[in-house]
């Protein structure tokens, strides 16, 4: 997988201490973006899971959070990753600038997938112009907070606090 960063400790991509796993690689390229060094499909580092986990394992209280850059680009490691995050009883935080409903129609199989082992899917695109400090874990008004299980659960996207 093609890892930009792994931040430990982090307070803002999630509730509670996480361990944040920057992908590489992101083709929205969003103005205003705040990581604009992640959208190199082949920056950051070549890194196994086994590897990431390991960097995981060293912090067994936080949970997890991917960010990028965009992780569905590396949706069928991602995949497996989850996997191994959720068997350590990881809470798991997924952001990423395509909708719920784009990813469902693109990659129907695969999102599915990786949506059985992730809690919360924060989705959309960073804009600019909807910008706002308030608002907690998103950067712009139009991103949601999504509960995975739940929307899986009911076939439709159900919003954190909905």
């Amino acid at each position: 997988m093609r890892v930009l960063s792994i931040v430990e400790d982090s307070i803002v991509d999630g509730p509670g201490l996480r361990t944040t796993i920057f992908f590489a690689g992101c083709t929205h390229y969003c103005r205003g973006c705040h990581n604009p060094e992640s959208w190199k499909i082949n920056g950051g580092t070549e890194m196994s899971i086994d590897e990431i986990m390991r960097k995981v394992k060293q912090n067994p209280l936080n949970d997890i959070t991917f960010s990028g850059g965009e992780p569905m680009l590396q949706i069928t490691e991602l995949k497996q990753l989850a996997k191994e995050c959720k068997q350590l009883n990881k809470n798991i935080w997924c952001y990423t600038g395509f909708l719920w409903e784009e990813l469902r129609a693109a990659q129907s199989d695969e999102f599915t997938q990786l949506s059985m082992y992730v809690d919360v899917l924060v989705d959309g695109r960073f804009v600019l112009e909807q910008k706002d400090l308030s608002l907690l874990f998103k950067g712009s008004c139009n991103q949601r907070i999504i509960d995975c299980q739940k929307s899986l659960k009911e076939d439709r996207v159900c919003l954190i606090n909905e």
